[in-house]
């Protein structure tokens, strides 16, 4: 099932465009990671989504209702969390939570059942009876993801969750976002870190200067950025690097080699993505290995190749 669908959506101040031509479609338990420098235009789309803003030109669905005729009815179905929000002074966590519960017009007995349904979902419990005021930036961040699940959305929008925390934080989050995504919901998660939200995202858009230059899931990207298999190989004793060079050049499945500081980069043709018949090969030629693994890529200089240019949020 389609959750989300946008067509051609664009938004522009004046002469200036914010975003431009957007496509996308997600389906039903997708988590997709909106990657792009501040000012690509992630907030501007996610607030389009959200039926928060109004767009220049083009289309928004979410779950086929149009933002234009339908607004009502996606923002019960969406939650969206900003990156940055304001808590209130004076009230407790649990006050804080069962005050937008009874916006959302959640009732009776019901009403704390669900508080507390949330803060266990976010591990934030033990936080119940402090004042909001009172959280860490991630604590804050985790009580924001409680206030949105209130109402049970399906698609849930959230604007750099991850901006500003610690690296435990951040993992912690990452781990919700996750069992958020087991439970079926469908997530837009913006960054301007690729790596940030490569483990446990299945899909990725890189946008940038508000044109999505990349659409598509994690695997394909690293074939767009490295089209071709790249093996580390490591033989022992190291005195036979040379030898194992030599054997490996003159294989049909390899393309180029390099040795680099003893391990022996070696690109394979174009179109092989299976390569164990090699590692079987050179054990019967009488190497040993030490390593003999795929090259893993390097998805932040990956980023920086796919977006170039930065500026002021918008």
């Amino acid at each position: 099932m389609t959750v989300i669908k946008t067509t051609n959506l664009t938004k522009k101040y004046g002469d200036m465009y914010a975003i431009r031509g957007i496509n996308l479609e997600l389906e039903q338990g997708d988590l997709f990671g909106f990657i792009g420098p501040n000012g690509a235009g992630k907030t501007t789309t996610m607030r389009i989504i959200a039926t928060l803003l109004t767009p220049t030109h083009g289309e928004a669905y979410v779950c086929e209702h149009s933002i234009y005729t339908e607004p009502k009815e996606i923002r019960r179905l969406v939650g969206y969390m900003p990156d940055f929000f304001g808590v209130y002074d004076d009230m407790t966590v649990i006050e804080y939570l069962e005050f937008f519960a009874a916006a959302y017009r959640i009732q009776g007995p019901a009403r704390r059942q669900r508080c507390d349904e949330m803060l266990d979902v976010v591990d934030l419990d033990f936080k119940r009876d402090a004042y909001a005021n009172t959280l860490s930036r991630g604590q804050t961040q985790r009580l924001g993801l409680a206030r949105v699940l209130l109402h049970d959305p399906q698609v849930l929008l959230l604007d750099e969750p991850l901006s500003g925390l610690d690296p435990r934080a951040r993992i912690e989050m990452r781990n919700l976002l996750r069992k958020l995504g087991e439970m079926g919901k469908t997530i837009i998660v913006s960054s301007h870190i690729l790596p940030e939200l490569a483990d446990i995202c299945n899909k990725v858009g890189i946008i940038n200067r508000g044109e999505m230059g990349f659409n598509s899931s994690i695997t394909d990207l690293i074939k767009t950025v490295r089209p071709r298999t790249i093996l580390e190989i490591e033989v022992a004793p190291a005195e036979r690097t040379s030898e194992a060079a030599r054997f490996l050049e003159s294989h049909s499945l390899v393309d180029d080699l390099e040795d680099v500081a003893g391990t022996l980069e070696v690109t394979l043709q174009e179109g092989i993505e299976h390569y164990a018949a090699l590692s079987g090969e050179l054990v019967e030629a009488g190497f040993q290995f030490k390593r003999f693994a795929e090259k893993e890529t390097n998805l932040e200089s990956a980023f920086m190749a796919l977006t170039k240019g930065s500026g002021a949020k918008i």
